[in-house]
């Protein structure tokens, strides 16, 4: 595979769980019901930081030759 490739394919995966973990600190989604997250500021900075270095991950991919 090309490095191009794996790059943005694991900014794509950084970015969904960072996404679904703010979420889950957020308390938007409350799956599964007794999970720790929810609702905890940890978890809404440890989800941005993480969808931001996908998002990253991602631009530098497509910035690549």
């Amino acid at each position: 595979m090309r490095t191009k490739t794996i790059l943005s394919s694991a900014g794509i995966v950084l970015a969904i769980v960072g996404l679904f973990f703010l979420a889950q600190g957020r308390g938007w989604i409350r799956w599964p019901a007794e999970s720790f997250m929810i609702g905890s500021q940890q978890w809404i900075t440890n989800g941005s930081i993480i969808a931001a270095v996908g998002l990253l991950m991602i631009f530098i991919s497509r910035r690549m030759r």
